[in-house]
């Protein structure tokens, strides 16, 4: 065992502080999602399993589901409460919900969490990779190990956690993030990984429009021939990652 090392206080002081621009974020999305519902891709219909970050409820996704559906998903809410951390109920209850919505649907599910919503993604897909598409995380922590009192790194967990499950997935991290080490919300090299850097907080990634679009992208690519997130054009401006 381990005590995690510290960030640097200025930046982490700072960012935390600016976890408050997530009301901005939410603010102007009205304004940009007529552009937004315009440039994204259309879906075909495949189901999409949505996982809501630590005390968090569906509600907080509620935005992203509307917006998928607009595009032509059939997304699911996990109706199972507020995210309190995992327990034995909670990992039945995730894997009986991907199992009724692939059974219903009749086709894989891609699952999009949020914060320790995207670590249950990946696990679930570990689990049952049969029954998942892709897996999309919102600045989750799963290379970081860390046990639910934050004060320790479990070198084996981390290990473990950090290994993709075998379906493609794609990490949205930001390196403003005031509730999480970023470095630890970043996919190693894998030939079915990818990382794209959001310029957003952590409590407002879900409704950053750049996310919502990026989150679209990934979505809309045909089953079996995935293909990292291609950054040219204008997109190039506006998905720059920092070395």
């Amino acid at each position: 065992m381990q005590r995690i090392p510290s960030l640097p206080k200025s930046m982490r002081f700072r960012d935390v502080l600016g976890e408050g621009r997530a009301i901005l974020e939410l603010g102007t999305l009205p304004a940009s999602l007529p552009a937004l519902m315009s440039l994204s891709p259309r879906g075909d219909g495949q189901p999409v399993l949505t996982l809501p970050g630590l005390m968090a409820s569906d509600s907080s996704m509620a935005i992203m589901r509307r917006f998928l559906r607009e595009l032509g998903y059939s997304v699911h809410p996990w109706k199972l409460g507020r995210n309190l951390g995992p327990n034995a109920e909670l990992r039945a209850g995730m894997m009986a919900r991907l199992e009724e919505i692939e059974g219903r649907v009749g086709r894989r599910v891609s699952i999009v969490g949020w914060s320790l919503g995207g670590i249950y993604a990946r696990e679930l897909a570990r689990r049952s990779p049969r029954l998942v598409r892709q897996v999309i995380t919102l600045a989750s922590p799963f290379a970081a190990g860390m046990r639910m009192d934050n004060n320790y790194v479990d070198e084996a967990l981390a290990e473990r956690l950090r290994t993709p499950p075998p379906v493609p997935c794609t990490a949205l991290y930001t390196r403003h993030d005031g509730v999480v080490p970023w470095q630890t919300c970043r996919e190693d090299v894998h030939p079915h990984t990818e990382n794209i850097e959001i310029p957003a907080t952590h409590i407002g990634i879900g409704v950053n429009a750049l996310a919502l679009y990026a989150i679209a992208d990934r979505l809309a690519q045909p089953e079996g021939k995935w293909q990292p997130f291609k950054k040219n054009g204008v997109k190039s401006l506006l998905y720059r990652e920092r070395g």
